[in-house]
């Protein structure tokens, strides 16, 4: 029985990009007709934590997928990075005014449920990430954790970082992205904890 998989890519957000990254290797995805999965994508996401997270999260809740993975450009990157958590700096209420008192806050970090050195085993190129980027990344990384946390759900979630795609390193990314996927639903086959 085929797998839902739920992968999410955000719009650009500079004037200057043409496209982003993780949006072109989702397109590159779905033209692939060899993939034995529920492919089903969830596009240029406004670059905005709230809006991308309210968006995922009515997603995951219409379509209740097996594993979801998000997908952020990575343009100081050279190589695919599996992102391990996500972090929050929270302060308290009472100092709001006073945000670079580090000692009034506090940071909430948030791990994913899937190995990830089992995850890239036998990739080319694959880095493990503990560095989310302290951007949108992070936040709907962070929002999706946090969510399927509360609700009790053990959907496994990753967040991908994407470089620069050109002709030189895209099939290279491409093979290693598809090899992630079919990882990510054969290690939870394994582990018995997918359905």
């Amino acid at each position: 029985m085929q797998k839902k998989i739920l992968l999410t890519s955000f719009d650009t957000w500079l004037s200057e990009q043409q496209s982003n990254s993780a949006d072109d290797l989702l397109l590159e995805l779905a033209k692939m007709a060899c993939l034995d999965h529920d492919l089903n994508f969830l596009r240029r996401l406004p670059v905005d934590v709230d809006l991308a997270s309210f968006s995922v999260i009515a997603k995951i809740n219409e379509l209740q997928p097996d594993y979801i993975i998000c997908c952020g450009m990575a343009a100081s990157r050279k190589n695919l990075s599996v992102e391990v958590f996500a972090s929050i700096m929270s302060l308290h209420s009472t100092v709001m005014a006073s945000r670079d008192c580090p000692e009034n806050s506090w940071t909430t970090t948030l791990q994913t449920i899937v190995n990830v050195e089992q995850l890239i085993v036998g990739t080319a190129a694959v880095e493990i990430s503990y560095d989310c980027g302290k951007f949108v990344c992070e936040g709907l990384y962070y929002s999706v954790l946090d969510y399927l946390s509360q609700s009790q759900l053990s959907i496994p979630c990753i967040f991908v970082h994407v470089p620069i795609l050109h002709q030189e390193n895209l099939r290279d990314i491409l093979a290693d992205f598809v090899l992630i996927i079919n990882q990510l639903v054969r290690g939870n086959r394994e582990q018995g904890t997918g359905s």
